[in-house]
């Protein structure tokens, strides 16, 4: 099974505010007051006046995101980070194999990050999408880890968030399917 993520994360106020006059912005809702914004080529082209440019280089370090993440684009999130953090996570997987990358901007700069994992060997905490998480404040809870916790393994993919969120779905709609399934099952 593969997963494909390209977004901005932040507190769902901060970007309703940013992304209000956007054609080509949609939030999908995330628990714990957050939200994700799918990073599509056109909300790239709308953000920055330009297409968007994609690494053929393998992730690594010099290398973190398949998008480039020219000045247009981190100034745009910097300018956003002026209200609480905000991060821009990627993730790819097939097959088992892949990466995610993450950063985080916080008062108008650069504050954590670009960070990059493509073996996984580390514990879940400190792969880059959750160390971000918790940048951004996200508080444990019940599920695995922060990813979880907000309900980003919820759709597979960057076109699933924005169905997602044209749908206006929150993240405990699939809960709340899952709970009506186990009780249909249960006969209650």
């Amino acid at each position: 099974m593969s997963y494909q993520l390209s977004a901005v994360i932040a507190d769902a106020d901060v970007l309703r505010e940013h992304t209000a006059g956007l054609d080509h912005a949609v939030l999908g809702e995330l628990r714990q007051d957050f939200a994700l914004l799918p990073v599509t080529p056109q909300l790239v082209e709308e953000l920055t006046g330009a297409l968007p440019d994609y690494s053929v280089e393998d992730r690594d370090d010099r290398h973190p995101f398949e998008l480039v993440l020219g000045p247009a684009l981190t100034e745009t999130w910097a300018r956003w980070s002026g209200q609480g953090p905000v991060a821009y996570v990627e993730a790819e997987f097939a097959g088992g194999l892949g990466y995610q990358s993450a950063a985080v901007w916080l008062g108008g700069a650069l504050r954590w990050g670009p960070h990059v994992d493509t073996t996984f060997n580390r514990p879940r905490e400190r792969w880059p999408i959750n160390a971000a998480l918790v940048e951004l404040g996200v508080e444990p809870g019940p599920w695995i880890d922060a990813f979880a916790e907000l309900g980003l393994h919820l759709e597979r993919s960057t076109e699933g968030w924005l169905a997602h969120g044209r749908r206006r779905l929150s993240a405990d709609y699939w809960d709340d399917l899952a709970d009506e399934w186990e009780a249909g099952q249960s006969g209650g």
